[in-house]
Order: C-alpha cells, then sequence, then structure tokens
C-alpha cells in the first residue's frame, strides 16, 4: 500500500509556479494548496500559496515545481539562482542552511518579525500548533562577528524565547551548527 502511494507521488506532474519579484506564486491547485497544508511551505494570499525564494528553490530543486517568469519564459536552477542572489545577496548561504534543515525533517519559516532569518519548529511540529524551537542565523564560516553582533542575535533568541542557532557554511556548503542559550547557574 505504501509502494502505491509513493508511486502515485512520483507521478505527479510540478506545480506551475510564477517568479513574482521576490516571492514564488503557486498556481491555484489541491497540489499547490497540499504544500501548504501537509509540509508548511509557504504562506495563503487568499487562495493562492506564496512561496519564499528559499522555499522556492528547495521545491524546484526536488521537482515538484516548475518555475516561470512573468514572459511565461521556463526558468531553470542556474537562472532561479541568479535571480534570487539578485534580490537577497546572501542567498546561497542562506539557502545552504535552509535546504540542510529541511533534509532534517524540521519545518523552516522567515524570521523577519523576530530579528532572525528563520525560526525552526521541531521535527512534526506545525506553526500554529506549537512555537519555534530556534531563530537560526545563517553565517558563512570566514565571516566574523563581533561580541556585539553576537550579543544583539542571543538577546533576540532570548527576548522572543527561543534558542539562538547559528548555522555556519563552509565552502563545500556543509553547515555547521552551533547553539546558544542563556541559562541561570
Amino acid at each position: 500500500m505504501a509502494e502505491k502511494k509513493e508511486e502515485k507521488q512520483a507521478q505527479r506532474e510540478p506545480v506551475v509556479a510564477k517568479f513574482f519579484q521576490s516571492e514564488i506564486q503557486l498556481e491555484k491547485s489541491p497540489e499547490a494548496l497540499e504544500f501548504y497544508n501537509q509540509n508548511r511551505y509557504g504562506a495563503l494570499n487568499g487562495e493562492r500559496v506564496v512561496l519564499s525564494l528559499i522555499e522556492g528553490l528547495f521545491l524546484l530543486e526536488k521537482e515538484k515545481i516548475t518555475v516561470f517568469d512573468g514572459k511565461n519564459h521556463k526558468i531553470n536552477y542556474e537562472e532561479y539562482i541568479r535571480k534570487a542572489v539578485k534580490q537577497q545577496p546572501k542567498f546561497i548561504v542562506r539557502y545552504a542552511v535552509f535546504k540542510d534543515l529541511r533534509n532534517r525533517g524540521y519545518v523552516v519559516k522567515t524570521a523577519l518579525k523576530f530579528g532572525a532569518d528563520f525560526r525552526v519548529y521541531g521535527r512534526g511540529v506545525k506553526p500554529g500548533e506549537d512555537h519555534a524551537k530556534w531563530v537560526v542565523f545563517p553565517v558563512q564560516e570566514s565571516t566574523t562577528m563581533t561580541w556585539h553582533e553576537f550579543a544583539a542575535k542571543n538577546r533576540v533568541a532570548h527576548s522572543t524565547k527561543k534558542r539562538l542557532l547559528l548555522g555556519v557554511v563552509d565552502e563545500e556548503k556543509d553547515v555547521s551548527y552551533w547553539e546558544c542559550r542563556w541559562i541561570r547557574p
């Protein structure tokens, strides 16, 4: 029975998406809504699911979506990255952390209102059902950070009752994590 379900999912056509400014708009379809309802990708804008650029690249890489520009030209992986980097200069480092966390089974959402790049929910936890466990700041391994910058990131995490997670990306795009939290001795 599980094999038939996997076969059915493997045979699905990719969902059509449009690269629109700094977001990816999915076509109105049950399959598009499933990305949101089942896996918590994107956000609902009326009846349409809208993905961040990072979520869009992840689903493009997994061949779950096909992306077109405003002129109905199909965008390949390299074109997508070029367009995304123009919008967000730290896109590659942020994407490496997002991809690693999603591949590990975590739900990753934006955390702009918290002053961080991402908020991360525990495995199997859906946003709205529980709070995020971490706020995440992706950083390139070669980047230096002052104590003031580090303290500011830690204060953001503490004030939002989350743990600080630094996602350190090396030259090969491998990610190491450093978790920081306040403790009382």
